[in-house]
């Protein structure tokens, strides 16, 4: 939870930034609000029925719900919003990979009437912020378009009626090779296999301008008006990305389609390094069997090397999901959004992360005493520390040992500590003394202090360790040497 908390924080960093508010939606909606947007995925809605006999379903995304609340509020004609909150999926498990069927998602969506790709722009730029922020390694946004893969499809001769199954086949493509897809395309779903080597030949392209301009050659494709419109937003968003200094961290891929129904226009999805499934970053490494196999619907498969951390984040634009609620003007409300999956990100964290580093409280002073113990003294201390809104904590036993005292505020990685003893308590003082410090420092014994000023010392002491991180130079540093503003000259 200290590892999560501070993904959150950064998150949330992020998105207040960019004028962001937050909501709130049920935990459940009616299940005719969940039916119909998540293509083959429906299948993975937890279904329930109330006690009144109504049908009922955990929300599968945080997406569908915003867009009720939308169509339920038409006063609100446009706003960034941003929800974190749980989502729940009848999906199988690979906990140790952060996919579970009850999970956190943090979304932010800008819902209104815009000029085009301005906002889809700005939410691309709030991912590269959030990511960076996290530290998560080298990552790439995939982008695509609904307009031009619709429009492809087309072209290439997919019939209308199957053009979302064949988009969810497609969208396999960065976990099956090209002839499992292909397969499932023309044995499953009844493709034509003429046609669907004619998609191969386009969904295996990827890159950046090069492929745009690659694309808008070709009359074949450029005659279609749905793809010609997709062309044209993807230039515009790249320039407008180009600006925000996104572009380099942008993939343009014709295999990414995602396989939710609700999406309109621009879609997008973040890998990691630690995306892949292990089995699948070796080239040329064959194919290893399941750990468990898929009719377990309840094992684990954290240890099954055909499972990755999948993508971190995804989203796109859907213009249409609010209309499917409202019947009034309102219903046509343009939103575009992404969708951040915290578990995911935290497995990544967290495998980076040494755990001896990560501090399991906040507490900024442990009050400890020698000898007799001093319960009462360290209790009326602790309070005053309190009154100060410094965090503290002290040891709840009468008599603790010295060394135990020590070793408690160690563990939780507490920067100081409030030492007391009798003589120094009979004269009004105490002595403060900064964990850590190497041998030699002068300060390493600690420092008297009135009991008067010890809270405001405390502060000062705080305010110049948050500061240090900032102001010493390398060369101090290396010299191991106080810098001059520690001397009380400046």
């Amino acid at each position: 939870m200290v590892i999560r908390d501070k993904i959150f924080q950064s998150i949330i960093t992020v998105f207040k930034r960019h004028g962001a508010q937050t909501i709130d939606t049920p935990v459940f909606e009616l299940k005719e609000i969940l039916s119909g947007k998540y293509g083959e995925d429906s299948k993975l809605i937890y279904d329930l029925a109330d006690q009144g006999g109504e049908l009922c379903s955990l929300r599968y995304d945080l997406t569908v719900p915003f867009a009720r609340w939308l169509a339920m509020n038409p006063n609100i004609q446009s706003i960034k919003r941003y929800h974190i909150s749980k989502v729940y999926r009848r999906d199988q498990p690979a906990v140790a990979k952060g996919r579970m069927r009850e999970f956190y998602q943090c979304d932010f969506d800008i819902a209104g009437t815009y000029d085009p790709m301005i906002a889809d722009a700005e939410i691309l730029r709030i991912t590269t912020e959030i990511l960076d922020s996290l530290d998560l390694g080298i990552y790439t946004i995939k982008i695509n378009h609904r307009k031009i893969l619709d429009g492809l499809f087309e072209v290439c001769g997919v019939p209308v009626d199957k053009i979302r199954t064949i988009s969810s086949a497609v969208d396999k493509l960065d976990k099956l090779p090209w002839e499992d897809v292909k397969k499932e395309m023309t044995e499953e779903k009844g493709l034509d296999p003429s046609v669907a080597d004619k998609i191969g030949d386009y969904v295996v392209k990827k890159g950046g301008n090069e492929l745009l301009s690659e694309l808008l050659k070709d009359e074949r494709l450029t005659s279609n008006e749905s793809l010609k419109k997709g062309i044209t937003d993807m230039c515009l968003l790249f320039e407008y990305l180009t600006i925000f200094n996104v572009l380099p961290k942008i993939s343009f891929d014709l295999s990414l389609a995602r396989g939710l129904d609700y999406y309109t226009g621009i879609i997008y999805e973040v890998v990691t390094e630690a995306s892949a499934a292990p089995a699948s970053k070796a080239k040329g490494a064959k194919k290893p069997k399941p750990v468990v196999e898929s009719s377990d619907p309840d094992a684990d498969r954290s240890n099954d090397d055909t499972i990755g951390v999948g993508s971190i984040a995804a989203g796109g634009r859907y213009d249409e999901l609010v209309g499917m609620f409202s019947q009034s003007s309102k219903g046509g409300t343009p939103c575009v959004g992404i969708s951040f999956g915290l578990d995911r990100i935290f497995s990544i964290k967290k495998a980076k992360m040494d755990e001896q580093s990560v501090r399991l409280n906040e507490v900024d002073v442990f009050v400890m005493a020698f000898g007799s113990g001093l319960l009462k003294e360290r209790m009326q201390i602790a309070r005053t520390l309190w009154d100060a809104g410094i965090k503290a904590e002290f040891s709840y036993k009468v008599k603790p040992k010295l060394q135990a005292q020590f070793k408690a505020a160690e563990t939780n990685g507490v920067p100081f500590a409030v030492i007391l003893g009798e003589d120094e308590l009979a004269r009004g003082e105490v002595k403060l003394k900064e964990l850590g410090l190497p041998e030699g420092h002068p300060e390493k014994e600690g420092v008297t202090v009135s009991l008067e000023n010890l809270a405001e010392e405390v502060k000062m002491r705080m305010a110049v360790n948050a500061m240090d991180g900032l102001l010493i130079a390398p060369d101090e540093l290396a010299l191991n040497r106080q810098p001059d503003y520690l001397d009380g000259t400046k």
